[in-house]
């Protein structure tokens, strides 16, 4: 009887996984050359892993940069949603820093546009825990009609953006987040909030534990 032996699937690792994105974000940060055997070299797995759970080198980079938005869309998932959705709003943009410094190889990927992302969508919903947020706190005539939820989730994010960035792979310290609540009461209170009912929601929604 002639047997044909037919290779069997290798078998996906989370573990192996996980680790390969978050070597390659750390070498892409320290700007380490990236090959396939210097990206596993010291890992114990092999170059075939990449290939096993990426297809190829591009499968990888697309997972790197996915990656962070994941770990982002977990963060935001835990944020409750409350009463005074400017205090929730304020909370989004605390965990938004929160999750940058603790993954700060994988926030520096995140924008990196010379790669591709796995999933866009999934991608593009993490920025929809803001608008919700924004939303909410429009319908509660906190906000002007005239500014969108979009564009108050957008500038949002780019208060947290800035300042992060400047402490999570730049060369400021910690203690510069200390302002991110004024930089958000100004955004507020210039799109329509009350400014003591705003600095109160602020404070409330400003957890120093959720932003690292």
């Amino acid at each position: 009887m002639l047997c044909i032996l037919v290779p069997m699937a290798r078998q996906k690792d989370p573990a192996v996984r996980t680790l390969l994105v978050e070597r390659a974000a750390h070498m892409l940060r320290v700007r380490e050359p990236i090959t396939l055997r210097s990206l596993v070299a010291g890992t114990g797995v092999s170059t075939m892993a990449v290939y096993t759970h990426f297809g190829n080198m591009d499968g990888m980079w697309m997972a790197v940069r996915q990656e962070g938005f994941t770990r982002l869309a977990r963060r935001f998932a835990e944020v409750p949603v409350t009463t005074d959705p400017v205090a929730d709003l304020t909370a989004l943009v605390a965990a938004y820093l929160g999750n940058a410094l603790e993954h700060p190889d994988l926030y520096r990927v995140m924008f990196d546009a010379n790669f591709d992302l796995e999933d866009l969508k999934a991608a593009d919903a993490t920025l929809e825990h803001m608008v919700q947020a924004a939303l909410r706190a429009q319908d509660a005539g906190r906000f002007h009609a005239g500014t969108t939820p979009l564009d108050l989730a957008t500038q949002s994010w780019a208060v947290g953006h800035g300042v992060v960035s400047l402490v999570a792979n730049g060369p400021l310290p910690r203690e510069t987040l200390a302002h991110c609540p004024v930089l958000l009461e100004a955004l507020f209170t210039r799109t329509g909030d009350e400014p003591g009912r705003c600095a109160d929601s602020v404070a409330r929604g400003w957890d120093p534990a959720l932003a690292g």
